[in-house]
């Protein structure tokens, strides 16, 4: 038996909603174009929601809870890339041999169905892509408009971040790539917008942890640089750093 939920009743919840679930990519496309801009509008709307409040926010950190989702994203970075899909693809939960190879022939039937151009990221979207990469992308359009730095999670994270940058690559600039994925296709994408990750380890469904400690780093780092103590302050000498030093 279904449960109904009242989102709009759920303290702390935003509902955005704009599809009920995608189609099945690899019959179609994903999602028409107009659905898939409306869902990149739900993102920017957001940031530019929480940048414009009262204090602001300054910093933002993407994730995403949901399942079978690695596939569009290996998907859309085997449409930009033009890589085989076989070396972009992981085992997201922990797949077996015979299901990756499924995974494998799902993707490459996807492409070969609906023929996304790469040169069009919102035709990619819309053709192989997922209403959550869509809300994250429009999430980074959003900051960046508003010069708000956003931590990117793992590898779905990364392909609503690649979204973002395939139409305006200066997003890049406020992109902070938080982990490496272990899914194959997530250094292809840090690589191609030129992110270098803060940490490897090993995570593979962050979810928003990966962020949540991409955001702790830079809170550190901001702590050091604004609050530690130089030679100077300290009263030593820079004779006496040096002697140290040695």
């Amino acid at each position: 038996m279904g449960v109904d939920f009242d989102f709009d009743e759920m303290p702390g919840l935003l509902n955005r909603k704009v599809v009920k679930g995608t189609g099945n990519m690899r019959r179609g496309p994903a999602m028409t174009r107009i659905e898939a801009i409306k869902c990149l509008e739900a993102g920017i709307s957001l940031a530019y929601d929480y940048a414009s409040s009262e204090g602001g926010v300054a910093i933002f950190g993407t994730g995403e809870m949901g399942i079978a989702n690695t596939t569009p994203s290996s998907a859309i970075i085997a449409a930009f890339s033009g890589a085989p899909v076989d070396t972009v693809t992981g085992r997201g939960t922990g797949i077996n041999d015979a299901v990756f190879i499924h995974k494998v022939s799902v993707i490459e039937d996807a492409l070969k169905v609906n023929s996304p151009d790469p040169k069009d990221p919102i035709d990619v979207l819309a053709k192989v892509g997922g209403a959550e990469i869509a809300g994250i992308a429009g999430l980074i359009i959003g900051a960046a408009a508003k010069r708000v730095p956003v931590v990117v999670d793992g590898f779905i994270s990364t392909a609503g971040a690649l979204i973002a940058y395939e139409l305006e690559p200066l997003t890049k600039e406020y992109m902070f790539a938080a982990h490496k994925s272990v899914e194959r296709g997530h250094a292809v994408m840090l690589e191609r917008m030129g992110l270098r990750p803060f940490v490897d380890l090993d995570l593979r469904l962050g979810e928003g942890t990966g962020a949540a400690i991409g955001i702790s780093l830079i809170e550190a780092a901001l702590r050091v640089y604004n609050e530690m103590a130089t030679f100077g302050d300290a009263g030593v000498s820079e004779e006496k750093a040096q002697e140290t030093a040695r």
